[in-house]
């Protein structure tokens, strides 16, 4: 497993623990998954500014969100995964299958944090649990799919004492 962690912001320090919670949840996301292949991601920290205007340009709406995620593969969250299937999806540097972009604002992370009650960890873990989810191929259009990958993220971030206050 491969995690890339860019920070493009300022306003909040990345320190180790956060680095711990997003390495932990992105394999505590794919544990679950029962999904045993090499894979790679890429996790990005940024403002409300930047994450409003990517918010913009790929979903045509104009306001900042909390996470985005950018899949490279079409998945339809099938679990049964082999690596053969992704022969052309492989980074050569690291041997490991592009699985996919989160973006994640850490200035709204916060902001929800605080006003949920539960702060930062905790808001950056489902935020990151979230984020892997729908690179896992999971959604939230329908009633259905909602509940589905809500159950999921509780389970995740219970099972890494991530839970609300």
């Amino acid at each position: 497993m491969a995690i890339e962690i860019i920070d493009e912001q300022e306003i909040i320090d990345v320190e180790v623990d956060l680095i711990d919670i997003i390495e932990k949840c992105v394999n505590a996301v794919l544990a679950y998954e029962g999904i045993d292949i090499d894979w790679e991601v890429c996790i990005t920290f940024v403002d409300d500014d930047t994450i409003r205007k990517l918010n913009r340009e790929f979903r045509e709406i104009d306001s900042p969100t909390d996470v985005l995620s950018f899949p490279i593969l079409d998945l339809d969250n099938d679990k049964d995964l082999k690596e053969e299937q992704f022969k052309y999806d492989i980074n050569p540097e690291t041997g490991c299958v592009m699985l996919g972009d989160i973006i994640i604002s850490l200035e709204r992370a916060k902001f929800q944090g605080e006003e949920y009650g539960h702060g930062l960890h905790r808001e950056l873990g489902f935020l990151t649990v979230h984020g892997m989810l729908h690179l896992l191929g999971y959604d939230h259009e329908s009633d259905k799919d909602r509940l589905e990958m809500r159950k999921k993220e509780e389970d995740i971030l219970e099972s890494l004492n991530l839970i609300r206050d």
